[in-house]
């Protein structure tokens, strides 16, 4: 099972990689989001008191929209391509290349990690891992903010780096109360032009 999430982390790594300008160019800026999604960053990111990851970083743009929201806030990604196109457009914050899966983070030292669209490529199977690593480093009552696919069901399809999977909002919220976290608010979105989006804001559960 292990060499089997390993494998899939390197084909997630080398395909972004090898996209990696392409991507920067479509999505790494601020204006290729959208409104309402900026909107529930911004009031989630009220919300938070000390440090702040951003999971899933890609070249930077959201770290540097926390960043310049008043919080002391880094980014990590599995991606060095990524990082060293963050670490350029953005110096005075700090990015690490890495994966989810051990961080390199003190237990319960985190006001709040943001996964905006870094978990979509886990396998079902694959997916508690990093999520209970989130809670391990997140303070009792920190929050989290992922934002996903939203789908009928759990189902894998072609994404244009290598293959991610849809959640059902219900689904994925289970996962999350299962890792340590209280969900806080779900949302949805659907229209022409993209696939339906999600987003789930969690706290995390004192005493775990």
């Amino acid at each position: 099972m292990e060499n089997a999430s390993a494998l899939r982390r390197d084909t997630v790594r080398d395909s972004y990689s090898a996209r990696s300008q392409e991507y920067t160019d479509l999505f790494g800026h601020m204006d290729s989001t959208h409104a309402s999604d900026r909107a529930l960053v911004t009031s989630w990111a009220a919300t938070l008191t000390g440090r702040v990851l951003d999971a899933g970083c890609g070249p930077g743009q959201w770290t540097d929209f926390l960043a310049q929201r008043g919080l002391a806030v880094s980014g990590i990604d599995l991606v060095p391509e990524f990082v060293e196109r963050a670490r350029d457009q953005y110096p005075d914050l700090s990015f690490e290349v890495g994966g989810f899966e051990a961080l390199d983070v003190e237990a319960d030292s985190l006001g709040g990690v943001l996964s905006w669209y870094s978990l979509i490529h886990h396998h079902p199977q694959d997916i508690e891992t990093p999520l209970a690593e989130f809670a391990r480093v997140i303070r009792p009552g920190g929050g989290l903010l992922v934002g996903f696919f939203e789908g009928a069901s759990v189902e894998a399809f072609d994404h244009a780096a290598t293959t991610g999977y849809r959640w059902p909002v219900g689904e994925l919220s289970q996962v999350l109360v299962t890792a340590g976290f209280d969900v806080i608010e779900t949302h949805t979105r659907t229209g022409s032009g993209y696939r339906p989006h999600g987003a789930i804001t969690a706290s995390r559960r004192s005493g775990e």
